[in-house]
């Protein structure tokens, strides 16, 4: 679901808005990890939840 997504790309879990804008830091597999604002480092299952990517520039 997030095979797109490569570190540095920033984005929004639509799951958890409060969690703010995070950086990708990782990704291997179906297992992406982002630095969020407001909740720090998270393993999400890509499996389960789409990240949404943030153009800069965007809003």
């Amino acid at each position: 679901m997030n095979e797109f997504l490569e570190p540095g790309m920033l984005v929004t879990n639509p799951q958890a808005p409060d969690w703010g804008l995070g950086q990708v830091q990782s990704r291997i597999g179906d297992k992406v990890t982002v630095n969020f604002q407001h909740a720090g480092k998270q393993v999400i299952d890509g499996r389960r939840v789409q990240l949404s990517l943030v153009i800069e520039g965007q809003g």
